[in-house]
């Protein structure tokens, strides 16, 4: 059974070793016998979204480097866009956006444009991920993710936009762990019976201080008996 414990709470990245380099990241959960079962690379822009074909790139490389190694590998990759909005530049963003010389936010920084629309270059990035997104076999292409999403945040109120990806997207934030856990079951326990005691997955228990009143809980708990 899970039981939350903030104290036990650590930050850093964990060393993977891939088939060409090793790799840091972000959320590794790993078994003892069995290696590395569930990965987790998050990425994070705030500007220069013409420059979203270098995280192309990396994506391709990160998935295939430790699927070579990794093959069984559930691998989710989730990056998170700032939605800067056309119009004038606030002060605070000016550390880490452009001004044009009106004041306004720099072409490049935009995210949504005056009209409400996503610019072009973060739709391309979209259509591109959706490539890299349904691997279901540990025979399927390796430079596919298990789960993958993309999500844009508000800078006011830190929130996700609601309205985009669209709902028929497999991008959109809500679909991302479920698209974990159903591959996670799928390999490691449906498919290895005789290794269901070491892999299935554990259960929050009911009384768990997570689930206090004055903690936003935001998500569907899985409850163990």
């Amino acid at each position: 059974m899970l039981v939350h414990d903030p104290e036990s709470a650590a930050g850093g990245e964990l060393t993977v070793l891939g088939g060409l380099k090793t790799k840091d990241v972000d959320v590794v959960v790993s078994k003892p016998g069995i290696g590395p079962c569930v990965a987790v690379s998050i990425k994070g822009t705030l500007n220069a979204f013409r420059n979203l074909t270098n995280r192309m790139e990396e994506a391709v490389g990160d998935c295939t480097n430790l699927h070579i190694s990794y093959p069984n590998l559930i691998y989710g990759f989730l990056h998170v866009i700032r939605a800067n909005k056309e119009g004038r530049l606030e002060p605070e963003a000016a550390h880490f956006l452009k001004a044009d010389e009106a004041g306004n936010v720099a072409a490049n920084d935009i995210a949504i444009r005056g009209d409400g629309e996503v610019v072009e270059s973060i739709l391309r990035y979209h259509d591109v991920l959706l490539g890299l997104a349904g691997r279901d076999g540990v025979r399927n292409d390796i430079s596919r993710y298990e789960a993958l999403a993309l999500a844009m945040v508000e800078p006011e109120g830190r929130t996700v936009v609601a309205d985009w990806p669209s709902a028929a997207s497999p991008l959109r934030m809500e679909k991302f762990m479920d698209a974990i856990y159903r591959a996670y079951d799928q390999r490691y326990v449906y498919a290895a019976p005789k290794l269901v005691k070491r892999t299935t997955r554990l259960a929050w228990r009911d009384d768990s201080p997570a689930f206090d009143e004055r903690q936003a809980v935001t998500f569907v708990p899985r409850l163990g008996p």
